[in-house]
């Protein structure tokens, strides 16, 4: 026991490192994924066939395929294909690679869930703007946006939850976010090694971090209640 408390502020501090490093991927994913997910979304809508189906096409092999995978692909192929290692060999590299591998399969998702938001709304309603004179971007961002928010905020709460858990699978490439950090104190770190205790540790930070979203998207639904 006196051991565990010697150690345990080493493990706390590092932890607390690679935890930073996961809100950063969680932070950058999001901001990036939403809007990128929109666009995705209206392409995978356009009228023009070719174009529907380039982006059909694209967003079944991201929903098809692991995000592990991706990430693999994203890293290494540059590299040992194209002889261009663009992303380096250093953390900035990895978190740069793995940044757009998170964005990418997120906006894919999130680029459905719009649709599914968009399509529910009653034809009705863009008939009624047309006939008021708005322009269709007019109707589908006075009219049509705040209902489809309200609508899609449930699965994409649900979507949000899981990136922050989804965050962890970039130790595939190297990058020391909090699991990365709580594992390496099984092979050696800091003077520590054969501690798995840090590794459970990290659950509590997901724990924390998941039960704030949960609380925060909960009163963001509550605000778009009058919508019912």
């Amino acid at each position: 026991m006196e051991l565990f408390f010697e150690q345990l502020p080493i493990v706390i501090k590092s932890l607390n490192v690679g935890f930073l490093q996961t809100l950063k991927l969680f932070f950058v994913t999001l901001i990036g994924a939403l809007p990128v997910g929109l666009l995705i979304c209206f392409g995978s809508q356009s009228k023009l066939k070719p174009v529907k189906l380039l982006f059909r096409f694209i967003i079944w092999i991201i929903r098809g395929t692991p995000l592990m995978i991706q990430l693999l692909i994203i890293y290494y192929f540059p590299g040992l294909v194209l002889k261009n290692n663009i992303w380096g060999g250093d953390e900035s590299g990895r978190f740069f690679a793995s940044a757009v591998a998170f964005i990418i399969n997120y906006a894919c998702y999130f680029s459905e869930i719009y649709r599914g938001g968009i399509i529910s709304i009653p034809v009705g309603q863009d008939e009624a703007g047309y006939v008021l004179g708005m322009s269709k971007s007019q109707v589908f961002f006075k009219v049509k946006l705040l209902q489809m928010i309200k609508r899609i905020l449930p699965p994409m709460s649900n979507e949000i939850l899981t990136l922050v858990k989804d965050t962890s699978l970039a130790r595939i490439i190297a990058l020391q976010e909090v699991i990365w950090a709580g594992q390496a104190f099984m092979k050696g770190s800091q003077g520590i090694s054969g501690a798995i205790w840090p590794l459970f540790f990290t659950a509590i930070y997901y724990l924390i971090c998941n039960g704030l979203l949960t609380v925060i998207l909960g009163k963001c639904e509550k605000k778009l209640d009058f919508f019912r």
